[in-house]
């Protein structure tokens, strides 16, 4: 079974991965925060968004505060659905302080690299740059410690990574900045304290047999098991096209 499968009940889930519930009910409080006609809505965009003149102007805490807001309720669905569907098996491998910390790290390198590379008029919300990064870090377990993960579970990652990385480049009003200092985030975190230039080697070479190997292997899949995961595939990306 897929460590992307989810069969816990809500409960359990809560119970399971408590920083992915912790993240998400961010997402939904300053979500309706937002939209609720009791709260002055406007309020929190004007203040959590990440707006480079104001960073640069002392306003730090919007290289964060962007990394939970969100500009409507699909953007906040699919990239929740993100979290859930990617984030518990990390949580688990990691521990929950630990994933916290890969989890805000690499939201606030995606969000340095845009106040850097982008104008000071730009401004930005979503949490992609930081979900980015849990790709980049599972990237890094691929690498370096490969026996951590199973071979169906490499595959989803490696072919989630390379779709939603095309996908940057070649949809609208995507912060393409974040999304790629945020992988890169994720991947620095976990192959720091592992490289080798063995390991590293032998994983390409690996990477590569594994690539060449698809075209031959694809046909033996089950059509069924293929269009849920390219359906859920396409899911997760939606979410990054803010």
């Amino acid at each position: 079974m897929s460590i992307f499968t989810r069969t816990e009940s809500f409960r359990e889930f809560i119970r399971y991965y408590p920083m992915v519930s912790l993240i998400v009910s961010i997402h939904i409080i300053l979500y309706l925060l937002t939209i609720l006609p009791i709260f002055p809505n406007n309020w929190f965009f004007v203040n959590f968004s990440g707006v480079n003149l104001y960073i640069m102007e002392g306003e730090v805490w919007r290289l964060i505060t962007p990394t939970f807001m969100h500009s409507g309720f699909s953007h906040m669905l699919f990239n929740s659905f993100s979290l859930i569907l990617f984030g518990p098996a990390l949580e688990r491998m990691l521990g929950s302080g630990k994933f916290l910390f890969v989890y805000l790290f690499s939201g606030i390198i995606a969000n340095l690299a845009t106040l850097l590379l982008e104008p000071l008029t730009y401004t930005h919300v979503g949490s992609s740059g930081a979900i980015f990064g849990l790709f980049g870090y599972y990237i890094a377990i691929i690498i370096f410690r490969k026996k951590m993960m199973s071979q169906q579970n490499v595959q989803i990652i490696l072919i989630l990574s390379a779709v939603s990385i095309i996908m940057t480049f070649l949809q609208p009003k995507i912060n393409i900045i974040a999304h790629l200092f945020g992988l890169l985030g994720g991947l620095l975190l976990g192959a720091i304290p592992y490289f080798n230039k063995k390991d590293l080697s032998d994983s390409i070479q690996t990477t590569a047999s594994w690539a060449s190997s698809q075209r031959k292997n694809i046909s033996f899949q089950s059509p069924v098991k293929v269009l849920i995961w390219a359906m859920i595939i396409i899911l997760a990306i939606l979410g990054f096209w803010r």
